[in-house]
């Protein structure tokens, strides 16, 4: 496993496992479950994903020493504001059943996340997280949060993939020392990424396939991934990229892939944050 720092001095693998949009808790558990065996510390969950419990339960099981785990979970627009995003955290360590999580990120820029941030600080100072952070935070949203705050953000999760790869936003981060996390590195295997002609030539000529030439090409850029899978075969292929690098040639083929803006979420959208705004991660 390789590790990037963080700007406060935290560890962080540079490849984990995400949750997204498994919601039945066998399969999250059991998913959760394979990751660990196979190697994964880096486990990214949230709220709003309704699993905290069963990613907790495979934790548990595992029996990996805690301080070996990377656990992120993150807190909703619902619970945006200083006092509801406190309560938020301590609701997500109990579903989790841990005394504490490595990464703690506002999840959505909208509602009072100010507020939120200022809990996330109160929770940091006092030793209740080991980083904090942000997740789809577009780059003026982002240095609007940087320029007013104490705290800059270890982390800022977004949409990375070949085909919305940041560069602009990757800019601010760089200027500010923060982290670029990406969710979605596969884009959700939408938009024919596994059968695009760029990705296939360059994964034959490494023998490996696109899923992993295209995780290892955020990793040679230094961005952290959490691919998801439910497929304990592809749990562990998304594992194996630690053998081969992308050369220049490999870089500069993918970067034409870039279309510069939103293809899963767009968080720039009216419709995108109505929806976002109205969504329950609880009664």
């Amino acid at each position: 496993m390789e590790y990037v720092t963080l700007n406060n001095g935290v560890k962080m693998p540079i490849l984990g496992f995400g949750v997204y949009q498994v919601s039945d808790p066998d399969e999250c558990e059991r998913s959760v479950a394979w990751a660990l065996g196979a190697g994964y510390r880096l486990i990214d969950t949230a709220a709003i994903y309704k699993n905290e419990e069963a990613v907790g339960r495979a934790i548990k099981k595992s029996g990996i020493p805690r301080d070996e785990l990377f656990i992120t979970t993150k807190v909703w627009v619902q619970d945006a504001g200083e006092k509801a995003a406190a309560a938020a955290y301590e609701a997500s360590l109990k579903k989790l059943g841990l005394d504490y999580v490595d990464l703690y990120l506002i999840h959505q820029p909208f509602g009072d996340y100010y507020g939120s941030w200022r809990a996330m600080e109160k929770l940091y100072r006092g030793g209740r997280v080991r980083a904090i952070g942000v997740s789809n935070f577009n780059d003026a949203r982002f240095v609007d949060i940087v320029l007013n705050n104490e705290i800059v953000p270890q982390i800022n999760q977004v949409e990375t993939h070949p085909f919305f790869q940041q560069t602009t936003l990757r800019q601010a981060m760089d200027e500010y020392g923060v982290q670029h996390e990406a969710w979605g590195p596969l884009a959700e295997a939408k938009f024919g990424i596994f059968e695009n002609e760029t990705l296939v030539k360059i994964a034959k000529k490494h023998n490996k396939t696109v899923a992993q030439v295209v995780l290892r090409w955020n990793v040679d850029r230094g961005v952290v991934v959490i691919p998801k899978s439910v497929h304990k075969n592809r749990i562990e292929e998304n594992m194996n990229v630690w053998d081969f690098s992308l050369d220049a040639d490999d870089m500069a083929e993918i970067a034409k892939l870039d279309r510069g803006r939103s293809e899963l979420v767009d968080h720039q959208s009216a419709k995108v944050a109505k929806f976002l705004i109205n969504w329950k991660a609880h009664d």
